[in-house]
C-alpha cells in the first residue's frame, strides 16, 4: 500500500497524483455507466452473519434486485457483504466499491462488479451519482458520513432529491430525536429538512418506498 495519509501527503512536485485521481474517476464512470437504476446500501462492516441486521440487509438487497434495481455497496464485510450477497443471490448487478484501508476493509466475494479506490471522495461521488436512493443500515462513523453527505447535498440542492431511508427505528430513534430537539428547535435546520429522512423497518415497505419515487 502507498502512504496511508494520502490527502495530507500532497506536496509541491507531487501534482502527478492528480492523474491518479482522474484515472479513478474515469475507471469509475466507465464501469458504472451501464449498471442501471441502482440503490446504495450502507452499514457497519463489523456486523456478523448471524446478526439480524445482516439478514435484513441481505433481504432488502434481494428484494431490490427482484424489483429491477441494482445494488451498490462499499464492497467490504458486514452489511456490505450482506447486501452484495442478497443482490447476487437474486441474479442482479451487485456492485462493490471497495476502498483501500490499512485495516478492517477487505473485499467480499459477492459483488459481481468491482472497483478499487484509494480516495474516499471519488468513491463517494460514485455512491451518489449512480444511486436513486440511499438505504442506511445500522453503522458507525463511515455510515454516518455517507448519511449526512447525502442529506447535505439534497438540502443544498446540489443533487436531485432521492429517498434516504434509515433502517431500524430502535437504532436511529436517538439520532432523530437529537436532530429534532437540538437542530430543529435551535433553528439550525428548517422543518422541511426533516422530510429528507425516512425511518423504516420492514424490507418490503422499504422497497415500496423506493419504487414510489423512482421510475425504472
Amino acid at each position: 500500500m502507498e502512504k496511508q495519509f494520502l490527502i495530507d501527503d500532497f506536496k509541491i512536485g507531487e501534482a502527478w497524483r492528480l492523474f491518479k485521481i482522474m484515472g479513478e474517476f474515469v475507471d469509475g464512470i466507465e464501469t458504472m455507466h451501464d449498471v442501471g437504476t441502482a440503490v446504495s446500501i450502507f452499514g457497519s462492516g463489523r456486523i456478523k452473519r448471524e446478526d439480524p441486521v445482516y439478514k435484513k440487509a441481505e433481504e432488502i438487497a434481494f428484494l431490490l434486485v427482484k424489483n429491477n434495481f441494482a445494488v451498490i455497496t462499499g464492497g467490504g464485510g458486514g452489511v456490505m457483504e450482506a447486501a452484495n450477497r442478497g443482490a447476487a443471490k437474486a441474479g442482479g448487478a451487485s456492485v462493490g466499491l471497495n476502498i483501500e484501508l490499512p485495516f478492517e476493509q477487505k473485499p467480499n466475494k459477492y459483488s459481481n462488479i468491482n472497483l478499487e479506490f484509494k480516495y474516499f471522495f471519488i468513491r463517494k461521488v460514485m455512491f451518489v451519482k449512480y444511486a436513486t436512493a440511499y438505504i442506511i443500515m445500522p453503522g458507525g462513523f463511515g455510515t454516518l458520513d455517507e448519511l449526512f453527505e447525502a442529506v447535505t447535498l439534497i438540502q443544498t440542492h446540489r443533487i436531485k432529491p432521492f429517498p434516504v431511508i434509515l433502517v431500524g427505528s430502535n437504532y436511529w430513534s436517538g439520532l432523530i430525536g437529537w436532530i429534532k430537539e437540538r437542530l430543529l428547535e435551535e433553528k439550525r435546520i428548517s422543518p422541511e429538512d426533516l422530510d429528507i429522512l425516512q425511518v423504516m423497518d420492514d424490507p418490503e415497505e422499504i422497497v415500496k418506498a423506493v419504487k414510489r419515487v423512482v421510475i425504472i
